[in-house]
């Protein structure tokens, strides 16, 4: 198990990107949480099996048909253990 902090750029608020994300992650059984950023930006922190993580990704980076995704930045750590599910943060 292991955790990714994953900062995503571009046209990705107002867009369902949120929503995208948290059913992306649920159907892969990952736990964390999405939320919009003060600079446009989303935030998805994400724990699970590093595969499973890695292919949340690969959807991350194409993200909905309204989204364009720019940039991906990625930051992985341990795995905290706090999260019961995936959900939206406001």
């Amino acid at each position: 198990m292991i955790r990714a902090c994953i900062h995503i750029s571009g046209l990705v608020q107002g867009v369902c990107y949120r929503w995208f994300a948290q059913n992306n992650a649920r159907s892969l059984g990952l736990t964390g949480y999405v939320k919009n950023l003060f600079d446009g930006g989303v935030e998805v922190v994400v724990e699970g099996e590093r595969s499973l993580i890695e292919e949340c990704i690969k959807q991350l980076k194409v993200g909905p048909i309204e989204a364009d995704v720019k940039d991906l930045k990625i930051e992985w750590q341990e795995c905290t253990g706090e999260f019961s599910e995936f959900g939206v943060k406001y």
